[in-house]
């Protein structure tokens, strides 16, 4: 029996700044971003839209461009780093919201909750759904990852900035793509990405010495929440190889292969937190799995060997038949952080589907990621039925139709000065109110959809 992939959904945020126009701004030569690090666009979220916004779109997309009957929906299972709740998870809103709008109790008996683990919680997800599945293959699944990727202003990380959701419908004898139970997996405790809680004390906000309650605060210090990251870019890039390269290694003895791994498949998805770096993080696999690289020469013969290959034309070639499709899309959108991985894989898909190339019975190779740190390696094979399943996304099409904005509305939005939507909302879901006077219900978001 297969398990995997039978359908796929998303949605981006509808608005855009162009690379070019942040660049220029910062000072930055524009083709540093475009031609280094394959940057185009980054996406923006509205001032109606946060994560639950876009996790309950691309769900509802799946939904009803797949006739999906909600009352065999056994499961619905959010990755997802951009949690607007330290206790409620997105999922349980979107159980909610789906029964708000297909039915009352239809997701009664359907189990939901959110995986947190930077970008890979997406794929912990799918992995438990899938072993799920596997066990239960009469059940369906649904695997909904979504974020926010939102840097401090003139931050190395301020580039790479996107906002989306994608949805996956996960069954037996899947239409699109069928996972192999094999997973390797390297993980270690490390500070090279996170999101920590934060503190001030309360006389430095309120110039008062004494612990006097300021808005329903007692404690003497006021805990802060900030959706921006704090991060070691070469740390985490480091991180991100080493646990790849390991996770790597790893399917190559679940494989029980000496021959290079990567030759077997078609393409090669994985974690893009900005377009080309895959590209960048690969090289050295690509040397060592080639044995052109041994690991047994000297720190600078390695460092060497390995900028040669990387510029190498058989390096080159490889990129642009193997890695080149998943990161046309993330040059149109920015980080998805937990949706990365499948963005990389429906923009493979799509490129293949628009190009006519036949890819049923291929395999692909993915190789997932998350700071702190993880990586998965895994793969799976393209089903008979692909193009009719990818034929209903319109991917392309519809990242060509996103609003531009200059600089300064850009600012606006990242400050939160923004108080008007840049857009007006249609056949989609928005933050409607966030509650502020009932006491019981201090904080509570509240969601509608305009039609």
């Amino acid at each position: 029996m297969k398990t995997g992939i039978d359908a796929i959904a998303f949605d981006i945020a509808k608005i855009h700044l162009p690379i070019k126009t942040l660049a220029n701004a910062r000072n930055i030569e524009p083709e540093k971003l475009e031609k280094g690090l394959g940057l185009i666009k980054m996406t923006l979220p509205d001032t109606y839209q946060d994560a639950v916004v876009f996790g309950a779109n691309a769900l509802t997309k799946l939904i009803q461009e797949n006739a999906i009957d909600l009352s065999e929906i056994a499961r619905i299972y959010v990755g997802t780093e951009s949690g607007i709740d330290s206790s409620k998870p997105i999922a349980s809103f979107l159980l909610s919201l789906m029964e708000e709008k297909f039915g009352a109790d239809l997701l009664a008996e359907c189990d939901a909750v959110d995986f947190t683990f930077a970008c890979i919680g997406g794929v912990d997800a799918l992995q438990n759904c899938l072993d799920f599945i596997r066990l239960n293959p009469e059940k369906k699944a649904i695997v909904v990852t979504t974020d926010i990727a939102k840097y401090d202003l003139n931050s190395t990380g301020e580039y790479t900035q996107g906002a989306g959701a994608l949805a996956m419908l996960v069954t037996s004898n899947p239409k699109i793509i069928a996972f192999e139970n094999n997973w390797a997996t390297s993980s270690k405790g490390v500070f090279d990405f996170f999101k920590p809680y934060r503190t001030l004390s309360k006389s430095e906000i309120t110039r008062n010495s004494a612990n006097e309650p300021w808005h329903e605060n007692l404690e003497n210090e006021i805990e802060i929440h900030k959706e921006q990251p704090v991060f070691d870019g070469q740390y985490s890039n480091q991180c991100y190889m080493d646990r790849t390269r390991n996770a790597y290694f790893s399917f190559k003895k679940l494989k029980n292969t000496d021959e290079a791994l990567y030759n077997s498949w078609e393409s090669i998805i994985m974690h893009l937190p900005y377009a080309f770096q895959g590209r960048r993080m690969l090289s050295e696999i690509y040397a060592l799995d080639a044995k052109v690289l041994s690991g047994n020469e000297s720190a600078s013969e390695y460092q060497n060997k390995l900028k040669e290959i990387s510029k190498s034309e058989d390096y080159k070639s490889f990129v642009s038949q193997k890695l080149l499709p998943a990161e046309l899309a993330s040059s149109l959108i920015g980080n998805l952080y937990t949706g990365s991985i499948f963005m990389g894989l429906l923009s493979t898909l799509a490129h293949f589907h628009d190009s006519e190339k036949e890819i049923s019975g291929k395999t692909f190779g993915f190789l997932a990621y998350g700071s702190g740190s993880k990586s998965k390696v895994f793969e799976g094979t393209i089903q008979p039925e692909w193009k009719t399943q990818i034929s209903k996304v319109r991917l392309f099409e519809t990242l060509q139709e996103s609003q531009e904005i200059d600089f300064e509305t850009y600012e606006k939005l990242h400050k939160k000065e923004q108080k008007q939507s840049i857009r007006i909302p249609k056949n989609e879901w928005i933050l409607e109110r966030i509650e502020k006077e009932i006491p019981c219900l201090i904080g509570a978001r509240y969601y509608k959809w305009i039609g």
